[in-house]
């Protein structure tokens, strides 16, 4: 058999790639390994680059010390670099001869999701590959998620986590009318995405969206912006001039921070929502608007209106339906599926070839507590893209600590466990806790999952 010889007989097994310069360790990990698994083998770096460009492979077991550094570690490394620049989801163990902790931790900071020593232990490492074949679907379930979301008209808004399901099927129930929605949420979660999102998904969507922050306005401002104005009306009117609301004819007005407005302007604006019509600033003349209003805040409008700064009847006409954009530190793992796309995208407007996130740096992108939402995740990405010499982006990049976990000295395991039972509990809240589902989406047998439930002590 060929070195780069599969075995293509017609079932679901996944592939796997060895990469190791001896013959015969390869032979025997394939001994070991073929009843599980699609077996390439390679014997150099190159070798190993033009397998995983040719095929689906999402497996590499990599050994550290290849030719021409058999004795070292430099081709091995510079081999993985290369393996997860072709493919950034491939899972590689790598796998080290020389007992050398520095340059095996090297290689998990560079991006290979574990590392063993030789001898390796077969069964240690099924089970190693088992764990990474799961974690490689689940982030293949994500990629179909987003691709699905980029389809439903729902590009810019980014996440998995049972919260943000909730918010894109609420979208979807209230985009076919045009009733008025309350988007609620702290600072930077994204209302304003919500509220792009409805709006392209409605039958408006060839109209204009038009947004407005009634907090950065000035009040005295905030009516003629609002509702427009004759010649004449104010000091400074030289020329008739038509509002936000009549530019969003036929299409959709987001008013964010609705619970800065004036009273005096809540009463014009609940007319607008009852009467479909305006008066300009100054004028006498009523016009009729074909306007859908989508209002967004981040304060608590039910003590507004206890403190009599909010009208009550304004408020329901408002909130027809309230969507709640759940903050940053609630969404799990959706923060660093977030991270890696605005990483890449940033990246890519700066031109710089960074190979991505340093392990200690997610691990305090998950930790972090994000009181600036989104908005501050993607000025810190934007900044550490800019100005970051490392190889990969480090805690200190993104201006965060180290990460709690990492100070304390975990071991890779507890990381991994910790990751599992993570992603093991958003499988199974999105398949409503139907086990043969989420054994079906983690690439493991009932059994095995109903194992690590128990192993994790997971509520069904």
């Amino acid at each position: 058999m060929s070195k780069t010889e599969a075995i293509h007989e017609p079932n679901p097994l996944p592939s796997l790639l060895l990469v190791d310069d001896s013959q015969e360790i390869r032979e025997q990990m394939k001994w070991g390994l073929k009843p599980h698994y699609s077996i390439f083998e390679a014997d150099n770096r190159e070798h190993a680059v033009e397998i995983l460009q040719r095929e689906k492979i999402g497996l590499v077991t990599l050994d550290l010390g290849l030719p021409p550094d058999a004795d070292g570690t430099t081709e091995g490394l510079a081999a993985l670099e290369q393996l997860i620049e072709v493919n950034p989801l491939v899972k590689v163990v790598v796998i080290t001869g020389n007992q050398d902790r520095a340059n095996a931790l090297k290689a998990v900071e560079l991006g290979a999701y574990d590392f063993m020593d030789k001898p390796v232990d077969l069964e240690v490492l099924k089970t190693v590959l088992q764990r990474a074949g799961y974690l490689a679907g689940i982030e293949a379930e994500n990629q179909k998620l987003l691709d699905r979301a980029d389809k439903r008209g729902l590009p810019d808004i980014i996440g998995t986590s049972p919260v943000m399901a909730k918010v894109f099927d609420t979208i979807r129930r209230v985009a076919g009318s045009d009733i008025s929605v309350l988007i609620v949420g702290e600072s930077g979660t994204g209302k304003e995405l919500v509220a792009k999102a409805i709006h392209q998904q409605s039958h408006r969507k060839d109209g204009p969206f038009i947004a407005i922050n009634c907090g950065a306005i000035p009040e005295t401002l905030l009516e003629s912006e609002l509702f427009g104005h004759e010649k004449g009306a104010f000091t400074g009117a030289h020329m008739q001039r038509p509002g936000r609301i009549e530019s969003a004819e036929g299409g959709t007005l987001f008013l964010d921070e609705i619970g800065e407005i004036s009273t005096a302007l809540q009463v014009k604006l609940l007319r607008v929502l009852q009467e479909r019509c305006i008066e300009r600033v100054g004028g006498r003349v009523e016009i009729h608007v074909d306007t859908r209003v989508l209002a967004a805040t981040n304060s608590d409008l039910q003590l507004a209106m206890k403190e009599g700064r909010f009208r009550e009847d304004l408020y329901y006409r408002l909130n027809t339906v309230t969507i709640p954009v759940p903050p940053l530190r609630e969404r799990g793992a959706d923060i660093t599926m977030l991270a890696k796309v605005l990483f890449q995208r940033f990246s890519e407007e700066a031109k710089k070839k960074i190979a991505g996130f340093s392990r200690e740096a997610l691990l305090s992108l998950e930790q972090y507590h994000w009181p600036g939402n989104v908005r501050e995740l993607e000025n810190r990405i934007r900044r550490a893209v800019t100005l970051s010499d490392n190889p990969r982006i480090a805690p200190t990049d993104l201006d965060l600590d180290e990460p709690k976990d990492v100070q304390a000295g975990p071991t890779l395991k507890e990381a991994r466990d910790t990751v599992e039972k993570r992603i093991i509990e958003q499988t199974l809240a999105k398949t409503g806790g139907n086990i043969t589902k989420a054994a079906t989406i983690l690439s493991v047998s009932r059994p095995t999952l109903h194992d690590l439930i128990t192993r994790h002590d997971i509520k069904k």
